[in-house]
């Protein structure tokens, strides 16, 4: 029985919605989410689905998110080069998760532009709230870590490349991890070989390890000249006992 071939879809660039009417084309744009619902129903069986998106909309995002976790095929994610914002909670959806080892993946608190008196505002940042929620909830979902802890890196606005995504659990695998020749010898033992790095970003913590080593390295200067000072001074005591054998001739 001949294998059943893995269709390959994509998701490239900003995840819009489709109100925007386009001027030049004289019609409304799809959203993304229509688009992609076109192409995954097109046919059946597994799929791969490699996203190299910066996010955007976030309810245009839960849809495709959705659309994901309801098909009834095997859905595997790949990260091409960059899942972030809403391409991040895309990308919870796949049954397997994998990145390249070259890419990223960025969580942070959604965000919005309002206007209005002070009660808009409340409400704004209370929608604002329950959508952070919504995220964390396909966060935890994917990676059972505690909440307290998804909404800390949110608040940070998180990077994380493949190793670092694949030990907090926001990934299963790393592409291409396993793309070498069978036939080579390899003579190195698995404590001799290399151990990957992982690496995670946090615009507040990158601020405050600068800061940190501003403050010591000031600390460390002013050190120094204090020693500096304190070698310099001549003590009067000597002084003290020339002038007394003076006194006594």
């Amino acid at each position: 029985m001949q294998k059943e071939t893995e269709r390959v879809l994509y998701i490239s660039g900003e995840i819009v919605d489709g109100d925007d009417f386009d001027i030049y084309d004289g019609e409304s744009k799809k959203s993304t989410a229509d688009i992609f619902r076109e192409e995954l129903y097109s046919g059946k069986g597994n799929v791969s689905v490699w996203i190299n998106s910066p996010g955007g909309d976030m309810f245009v995002g839960a849809q495709i998110y959705n659309l994901l976790k309801d098909y009834k095929g095997k859905t595997t994610v790949k990260v091409d080069g960059i899942a972030a914002s809403a391409a991040s909670i895309i990308a919870m959806a796949g049954d397997e998760i994998l990145m390249s080892p070259v890419s990223q993946l960025m969580i942070h608190n959604p965000f919005a532009y309002a206007e209005g008196d002070s009660l808009e505002m409340k409400r704004a940042a209370e929608m604002l709230g329950e959508v952070k929620e919504s995220a964390i909830n396909a966060y935890a979902l994917k990676t059972h870590l505690p909440r307290n802890k998804i909404s800390k890196m949110m608040d940070d606005e998180t990077w994380m490349n493949a190793y670092k995504a694949l030990d907090l659990g926001f990934a299963d695998g790393v592409l291409f991890e396993n793309d070498k020749d069978d036939n080579e010898n390899d003579e190195n033992t698995e404590e001799q070989k290399p151990k990957n790095e992982a690496f995670m970003f946090s615009r507040k913590s990158a601020i405050q390890c600068v800061m940190n080593k501003v403050k010591k390295q000031f600390k460390t200067e002013n050190n120094k000249v204090t020693e500096k000072t304190e070698k310099q001074k001549i003590s009067i005591e000597p002084l003290y006992k020339r002038l007394d054998l003076l006194k006594r001739r």
